[in-house]
């Protein structure tokens, strides 16, 4: 029984150079990166990398669909969901963003993020991985950003679709900041812009409308 619980919990040389993609990808970059050092920092020989993967471009699309299975999870469980409305959810999620800003520049960016910049053009099914992975987490972002701006009463006039997109570019553009100044606080910064923004356009209509009947009347002023 002690062995088999051993093999269910250790990790699988696949699952290692998996993680070891996350780690060094993000610090490096993809290009940068070399299959000598993945196979030293996974703990693996090359013949167990060119066992798993053909190549490091078939471990990079590999890794793109385990970082969304990781950080799906990790989203997926986070306290915002437990909000009441969906405009405190959409709020809650940026606030969640902004509490994982831990660590090290590497720690907290995103792989797919970080590999798509380098292969948009030179690996189309490297960019294909990422675009999943960035477009499939701002869906689950849409229903609550739709019923939000319902509630607001500026639902037809703005695309949720779009607006949940949007929040993955300024999350995006906020990582490149980071990197640039090695700074966490300017991409916490860049979270905070989104938030007030949102906080404005989620403001229910009536609070954003005068009343017509309040106005002076135009012959009174004469």
């Amino acid at each position: 029984m002690a062995a088999d619980v051993d093999r269910q919990t250790t990790p699988t040389a696949r699952q290692r150079l998996l993680d070891a993609a996350f780690g060094l990808v993000r610090t490096k970059g993809y290009h940068a990166t070399t299959v000598d050092e993945l196979c030293a920092v996974a703990g693996v020989t090359k013949g167990a990398f060119f066992h798993h993967f053909a190549s490091k471009q078939d471990l990079a699309v590999a890794a793109a669909d385990h970082w969304s299975a990781v950080t799906g999870a990790l989203f997926s469980e986070a306290p915002y969901h437990a909000l009441r409305s969906a405009r405190e959810r959409v709020l809650g999620y940026l606030d969640f963003r902004t509490a994982i800003l831990q660590g090290a520049v590497p720690e907290f960016t995103c792989l797919v993020g970080t590999m798509v910049q380098e292969v948009h053009d030179s690996s189309p099914s490297i960019r294909d991985a990422c675009a999943r992975s960035i477009v499939d987490h701002a869906a689950t972002l849409e229903a609550d950003i739709a019923e939000a701006l319902a509630a607001s009463g500026v639902g037809r006039r703005t695309d949720a679709h779009g607006l949940a997109l949007h929040t993955q570019a300024v999350l995006q553009g906020a990582f490149i900041l980071a990197k640039a100044t090695q700074d966490a606080s300017v991409a916490a910064a860049s979270i905070a812009h989104l938030r007030s923004y949102l906080e404005y356009l989620f403001q229910p209509a009536a609070r954003t409308r005068r009343n017509p009947a309040n106005r002076p009347d135009k012959g009174a002023l004469k």
